[in-house]
């Protein structure tokens, strides 16, 4: 359906291999879900709470020996992950569609290429790239 489109858009990058075309492609969604997620979210907020999270999980530690007190600051964080969740669950919604179809696409692409890099096929080594841009990015834009 969006083949000759996203043949058109990525068409200087799919004449390099495999590997290298699937690679910068990861970096180019990665880069843009990443900044999606730093203007649709508060990042003071996210800032905020996971100091807090931070500080709580230095308490729990401390706490090891009482299991009554760990139980509570466990609760604690338990609440505070799902306003984590809760907050940044938009951007999600922003960034989905887009993405299931450009997957769509990636897959009818480079699934007939069969083991893309290292043996892996194409769907591990965007998982894999991804996560490794995604942490540069987020240190480097300083991402909560």
């Amino acid at each position: 359906m969006f083949d000759s489109f996203f043949n058109t858009i990525f068409s200087p990058i799919l004449g390099l291999s495999p590997a290298a075309s699937l690679l910068i492609i990861s970096l180019i969604l990665t880069t843009l879900t990443t900044i999606a997620y730093k203007y649709t979210t508060d990042q003071k907020f996210l800032k905020e709470i996971k100091e807090e999270i931070n500080l709580i999980n230095k308490e729990v530690k401390e706490l090891k020996d009482n299991p009554q007190k760990v139980m509570e600051k466990q609760k604690v964080l338990w609440e505070k992950n799902l306003k984590i969740m809760g907050h940044t669950l938009k951007s999600s919604i922003y960034t989905l569609i887009p993405l299931l179809i450009i997957f769509t696409w990636l897959r009818s692409f480079y699934q007939p290429q069969g083991d893309i890099l290292f043996g892996l096929s194409w769907i591990w080594v965007y998982i894999l790239s991804s996560i490794v841009f995604s942490m540069i990015i987020r240190k480097v834009l300083k991402i909560h």
